[in-house]
């Protein structure tokens, strides 16, 4: 009988142990989310969210009126706008993020040869 209430209560540790660890990690994974963006992202800001709306509203105009040619090529132009930007922003970031790595690898030679 004993045993049985050692083990029950080893189980129940156990279990609220796990339930700890896994809210722990929940909140940690939320304040990250949060507080960080991705590598990917970064590039990302207000100007590519303004495009990609503006974009969307001329494709859904152009649905709704019937697919007319001059809607769709005012879609067409959005749409090209858009990938423009976007892609000038990706390139901007992953330049002066190459720019900054190759600065601080300068760096860490010119300390290797001043310890010499």
């Amino acid at each position: 009988m004993e045993d049985e209430d050692n083990i029950e209560n080893n189980i129940n540790e156990k279990w609220e142990n796990i339930k700890l660890i896994i809210k722990e990690t929940k909140q940690h994974l939320i304040e990250k989310d949060e507080s960080t963006e991705t590598l990917k992202n970064r590039w990302y800001d207000e100007e590519c969210k303004i495009a990609i709306e503006e974009m969307k509203k001329a494709r859904e105009k152009w649905l709704i009126k019937g697919r007319r040619e001059s809607e769709e090529q005012v879609y067409h132009h959005k749409r090209k706008e858009t990938h423009k930007i976007i892609t000038n922003k990706k390139k901007l970031y992953t330049k002066t993020a190459i720019e900054s790595i190759e600065e601080n690898q300068n760096k860490i030679t010119q300390r290797k040869y001043i310890k010499q």
